[in-house]
């Protein structure tokens, strides 16, 4: 009979793996509260990259070989930790960048042409031949992108078709066909629509400040599409709440699910669930690196695309 490795699903959201995963390894479930005697069989974790890696059952797993982020993002991992005890990190890098693009230029255009207040006046009955809803045009709208990786690229070009102007900033230089501002407040006080994009660690946790919100200013939309952690919320639902901000487009959360009390009497505001990158497309390609992830590190062979410590 050939041998079936082990392998661990740490965060129940990736439960519904398991029986793509079941197919090629004996598949254990944290939550389900494995048999002790499995943890020395285990050679791989599989992991959402966002959510914080709980390191005290990894020191429990003796013999493993990976850390399999399902997710492009694996900002809920200490690569430190890892590199210290020579454990490899695996994510699906170039996989959902652009549905997360499309889903970035959805936000800006609810937002800016008032398309989910249009639908919600509607059926109220609120739409007269009196009064008709008049929005700004998306054309010249300046749109200042933080981040000029993969999903920031993706944007620039969606928005510049839309006849928008581009600048971008990041904390290192890079070739680019947009101009880089000086400072992430000049971006800001330069921009009608700011969005974030960037990829998160600690050192850039609250990034989006109270002082970078106020520089976007009334007339100003905030929208991000990367993690929560980089946006200072209490300061942001404040600068909606005093009008010191124009609007914002939320796709993600400091913490995840958000409670939906903390929105309810926050005006100029559109949320989604985190699903910006949740297509099935992106979905199955995810899948394919994680099986090939799993597959490689199980067989001793060198990874699909392991994490880069920057």
């Amino acid at each position: 009979m050939p041998h079936r490795p082990h392998i661990l699903i740490m965060h129940s959201p990736l439960g519904l793996l398991t029986p793509v995963l079941e197919g090629a390894y004996n598949v254990h479930r944290l939550w389900e509260h494995p048999p002790v005697e499995a943890q020395g069989l285990i050679e791989a974790a599989v992991v959402l990259g966002e959510a914080p890696l709980d390191t005290a059952v990894i020191e429990r797993l003796p013999n493993l070989k990976l850390i399999a982020c399902f997710t492009s993002g694996y900002d809920g991992i200490d690569l430190g930790w890892c590199a210290a005890r020579a454990l490899p990190v695996t994510h699906a890098p170039a996989v959902n960048h652009e549905d997360v693009a499309d889903h970035a230029l959805g936000l800006i255009l609810g937002s800016v042409r008032q398309i989910v207040n249009g639908d919600r006046t509607l059926r109220a009955g609120g739409w007269t031949m009196d009064e008709r809803l008049i929005t700004p045009s998306m054309k010249g709208r300046r749109v200042g992108i933080v981040g000029l990786g993969l999903i920031g690229e993706a944007v620039a070009k969606r928005v510049e078709v839309m006849g928008c102007p581009v600048a971008w900033w990041g904390p290192r230089a890079k070739d680019s066909p947009w101009p880089r501002a000086g400072s992430l407040l000049e971006l800001a006080r330069d921009s009608d629509v700011l969005v974030v994009a960037c990829r998160a660690d600690e050192t850039n946790r609250g990034l989006i400040s109270a002082g970078v919100i106020e520089a976007l200013g009334p007339n100003g939309l905030l929208v991000n599409v990367a993690r929560g952690s980089l946006v200072d919320e209490d300061a942001l639902i404040d600068a909606l709440k005093a009008g010191r901000l124009g609007q914002a487009a939320l796709d993600v959360f400091e913490t995840e699910p958000t409670p939906a009390a903390r929105w309810a009497d926050v005006p100029n505001l559109l949320l989604t669930p985190h699903t910006g990158g949740a297509t099935s497309e992106a979905v199955q390609g995810m899948l394919v690196l994680l099986m090939r992830n799993l597959a490689a590190a199980v067989a001793g062979e060198p990874l699909v695309t392991p994490v880069v410590r920057s």
